[in-house]
């Protein structure tokens, strides 16, 4: 196999001055219709959204909306080392049994069985590995927030997707509230800035927002889209608000949460008017996108706004190291850059394991 380090890793696009060129016209390059592969597999049964999703699905009155997809296998183990996660297994692999999903032991077994996957483990340091073998089963994969627990294992996720020609897709439920929808297509015009809140509990496993502030970050993007520059960070014990400056001069605001009622929503600001973002509305909004994507196999968010979530909320990590100092997102960039491009080559000439 030829080496990665002999060809260019990523360019560099004009719009962010964030090296995410090359993942551009990944959805469209492997843009496939399976309406007869409907049988879905769960990797991971430690997060709610596992039963949340077979209710929804294998349900007797399950939403025409979803075409018939049903899930029909799992491999429960997601999270190892995550007490919040690894307590909630046993309930939850109980819940989804219940369902008429077959339980299985190992991750080969559910490719045998399944055509498209969601992967479902709480701990995004592991979605990497779990994620590898289904990208070279060819299976259609969704993963669920965040992609990664760093801003290199998305970068290595979306270029083994490109490898194997397999469409890859990520999302928080909250980019899919019909209040952001509205926004994105058009209610206020040319949306001039927002704020996004939603909670930020902190896990000391991941950086602070990719456990539970993606959400909140998520439907920032939705609204304002890619090209944050740099962002400023103010931490106290209770609450989170990072600032970003976009490169045409607009200004995105992430409230994260740790006290009081839990809840999501935001403002967008636009041309036509302002819009308040919220409430949250469940899952179901998501799922439609995620049976869209696998009847079709175009991905609805684009692997560069994926990883720009991702630096967002690494160069958040950064600038609460600083103090609350501004950092640049190229920065981070280029440092995330170097360690994909290594373990990238360790993956694709099968050095060691991942």
């Amino acid at each position: 196999m030829t080496s990665y380090n002999r060809r260019k890793f990523i360019t560099t696009t004009a719009t962010t001055g964030i090296g995410l060129g090359l993942m551009g016209s990944l959805s469209p390059l492997f843009a496939k219709s399976e309406p007869s592969a409907k049988r879905m597999g769960i990797i991971g049964l430690d997060t709610s959204h596992s039963v949340e999703f077979t209710k929804a699905l294998n349900g007797a009155d399950a939403s025409a909306d979803f075409g018939g997809y049903k899930i029909v296998a799992a491999y429960p183990q997601g999270s190892l080392d995550i007490e919040s996660s690894v307590s909630r297994l046993p309930g939850y692999t109980e819940e989804v049994k219940k369902r008429g999903v077959e339980i299985v032991s190992s991750i080969p077994a559910l490719l045998e069985k399944t055509d498209v996957i969601l992967l479902e483990t709480n701990d995004g340091r592991r979605h990497l590995e779990q994620a590898i073998p289904v990208l070279q089963a060819g299976k259609t994969l969704f993963i669920d927030k965040p992609i990664a627990a760093s801003l290199a294992d998305a970068i290595v996720i979306f270029e083994l997707a490109k490898h194997y020609k397999v469409p890859v897709f990520s999302s928080s439920s909250l980019r899919y509230m019909e209040s952001a929808q509205q926004v994105v297509n058009g209610k206020v015009g040319k949306v001039l800035g927002a704020d996004a809140y939603s909670p930020c509990t902190i896990e000391k496993t991941h950086p602070d927002f990719f456990w539970y502030g993606i959400h909140g970050v998520e439907l920032l993007y939705a609204v304002m889209g890619t090209g944050c520059k740099s962002l400023m960070r103010a931490h106290t014990e209770g609450t989170d608000v990072a600032v970003g400056t976009w490169a045409d001069g607009r200004i995105g605001t992430f409230r994260g949460t740790r006290t009081g009622k839990h809840t999501y929503g935001g403002t967008a600001f636009g041309e036509l008017g302002d819009a308040v973002l919220g409430p949250f509305e469940g899952y179901n909004s998501l799922l439609i996108q995620i049976i869209q994507f696998f009847k079709t196999g175009q991905a609805p968010v684009k692997a560069e706004e994926t990883l720009e979530i991702c630096a967002f909320m690494e160069a958040a990590d950064e600038s609460k190291k600083r103090n609350g100092s501004s950092v640049s997102l190229n920065e981070i960039w280029a440092r995330a850059k170097k360690s994909a491009d290594k373990r990238l080559n360790q993956i694709l000439e099968n050095k060691k394991p991942v």
